[in-house]
């Protein structure tokens, strides 16, 4: 095994790199992505949130939706701002209740907005509705470095093979 001022590391920055992380040209990433962005809060900008259209269509995230809601409470109620293209309500397995929380795709961006403006706030069966677009991107120039929450503060772990090298090196 060499040591590690005997190992021989690459450092040449003309590499061409490939794969996830390495693209560092934010143009030719908003290209190739098949979706399509807005400002939420109408115009873009460097500190809006941007609502981002799924393949499909403008999805929905509604919250505080009542335990004992049904389809057919959510389809009159967001039927009025346009046409639903999909409504997907979650049950819990255990129970077979709502779990507080509903999917609502429309097709167009104004039909998602109009249902944001008039449906966030209003009562459903005496709960109060929260609504706001499912999948947003952070604004320009924010991005998670550190990555994923899950492993935010851990450290790699080491596997039984990768301990028996990291000893025999030390």
């Amino acid at each position: 095994m060499q040591a590690d001022a005997q190992m021989d590391v690459d450092t040449n920055e003309n590499v061409q790199r490939k794969g996830r992380g390495f693209n560092s040209n934010s143009a030719q990433e908003d290209d190739n992505k098949p979706y399509e962005s807005i400002a939420v809060d109408g115009a873009e900008s460097s500190t809006a949130v941007r609502a981002q259209r799924s393949v499909e269509g403008w999805i929905l995230i509604v919250t505080g939706v009542h335990e004992e809601a049904s389809e057919e409470d959510l389809q009159d109620k967001f039927g009025d701002y346009g046409e639903i293209k999909n409504l997907h309500l979650n049950l819990d397995r255990r129970t077979g209740y709502v779990k507080g929380y509903a999917l609502v795709e429309y097709e167009t961006e104004d039909e998602a907005k109009a249902a944001i403006a008039g449906a966030s706030g209003s009562q459903l069966l005496e709960q109060t509705l929260t609504v706001d677009f499912a999948f947003v991107r952070p604004p320009v120039g924010q991005t998670n470095v550190k990555g994923s929450g899950a492993r935010k503060g851990r450290g790699r772990s080491a596997s039984p093979t990768r301990k028996s090298l990291i000893t025999r090196i030390d």
